[in-house]
């Protein structure tokens, strides 16, 4: 295990040894079958261009393209890299377009259930900086592995396109597709944080194209420490089973720990689980307690998980939902969030806690969203909100030695 150090004296942070690549940008993949959430027009032989705003700086970068949840391959005949126009999605700067290569090659077949990394491109990109991936697809798998709630517009074009500046007459969505992460390289690197969460760091409420979600803040308060973050929030995500997406005990190990560089997960989930318990009937006080409890193994099983791996895990407090029309939680649901915060707070099983809770809810009300906090649903923070949840995180929990990996 190497050790990172980082400027003006503070303690020492670990990374994988030999790690040159360090995830600047990622997205927690899912299968996406339903035809509401894939594009009006076929992805064959179309070009598909997707921004994607970094966290971290470099002067080399690598692509991560993934076929992990389709049952037929994907072939992609060309891919390129560009820099994006400011405030223009989708269109790119003048000549900025760099082709990519996968083996030397300039198409690939992603074989189904797996990734592929591709060579390392000579593209310098700064930190909080948006560049554009454009893939040429040959041929598609029924079912994409996507990321559906990007808040970010994708572009997809009939032909080849790749290399135009501006996609003239093509369909626009707010999804990824393929596209897991972007990796950087060759510049001052202290590792990168995970945020694993649902709807909540996934960003539902957040501005389409503003990257105002809560780990967007707190990219922009890590860049002077050389610290990327990855976003691998999935809405409607739970811990315990599958539902809109892959459970979080399921996907821990690959979305949590597998980006490039990871050295400390910050964990905010349970909402759903909690929420969806009570949403269609009332059930009996020994279902609530019997959740709680198996919320409280589960999470205590990904950090043990975690620290064998040498990471981090730093937990967050579930924020205020009553009033939500789509959970509509009673007073037991409340007292379950309740419960579970008080156990994320004084447990001892995370190396630290980040209390969104209290940054969020309404002091008058504490089992209430802030007005000024909230999106209008009672359930996800709106822009103010997420400000406030990057700039509730601790910036020593993720700088200084926190947990038993680093001991």
């Amino acid at each position: 295990m190497a050790v990172f150090f980082l400027s003006g004296g503070q303690t020492s942070i670990c990374a994988q040894e030999a790690q040159p690549w360090i995830g600047s940008w990622s997205s927690a993949q899912q299968a996406v079958c339903d035809r509401s959430q894939l594009p009006v027009h076929s992805f064959q032989n179309a070009t598909l261009r997707e921004t994607v705003h970094l966290s971290l700086g470099g002067k080399r970068i690598r692509l991560r393209l993934s076929n992990l949840f389709g049952k037929q391959p994907l072939a992609i005949g060309s891919a390129t890299v560009a820099y994006v126009q400011a405030g223009k999605p989708g269109e790119i700067e003048n000549k900025s377009s760099v082709p990519v290569h996968f083996k030397d090659a300039t198409a690939v077949t992603v074989p189904p259930g797996t990734e592929l990394v591709s060579d390392e491109i000579a593209f310098p990109v700064e930190p909080l900086s948006s560049i554009a991936v454009s893939l040429t697809i040959d041929i598609a798998p029924n079912c994409a592995t996507s990321h559906p709630g990007a808040r970010s517009t994708s572009f997809l074009l009939a032909g080849n396109h790749a290399a135009d500046e501006y996609l003239t007459g093509a369909e626009s969505f707010a999804h990824w597709y393929f596209l897991s992460a972007v990796e950087v390289a060759g510049g001052a690197s202290n590792g990168a944080v995970a945020a694993l969460g649902d709807s909540i760091t996934d960003g539902h409420g957040a501005t389409t194209d503003g990257n105002d979600r809560w780990t967007d803040v707190l990219a922009a308060r890590l860049v002077s420490q050389k610290i990327a973050v990855l976003n691998l929030g999935i809405g409607g995500n739970r811990i315990l089973a599958d539902g809109i997406g892959p459970s979080g005990v399921s996907r821990f190990e690959r979305d949590a720990l597998g980006g490039a560089g990871v050295h400390t997960v910050i964990f905010l989930e349970g909402v759903n689980d909690l929420g969806g318990l009570d949403r269609v009937m009332e059930h009996p006080q020994q279902d609530h307690d019997t959740l709680v409890n198996r919320l409280e193994t589960a999470m205590k099983e990904m950090v043990e998980e975690a620290h064998q791996k040498g990471v981090c895990v730093l937990g967050g407090t579930l924020t205020p939902y009553v009033g939500s029309e789509y959970y509509h939680p009673g007073p037991r649901s409340e007292a379950d969030r309740v419960k579970l915060n008080a156990w994320i707070r004084t447990s001892g099983v995370f190396d630290g806690v980040v209390d969104f809770d209290k940054a969020l809810s309404d002091p008058a009300h504490p089992d209430q969203l802030a007005g000024d906090a909230d999106s209008g649903d009672h359930l996800h923070p709106g822009p103010k909100g997420y400000s406030r949840m990057g700039q509730v995180v601790p910036l020593d929990l993720l700088t200084e030695k926190v947990c038993s990996r680093t001991q």
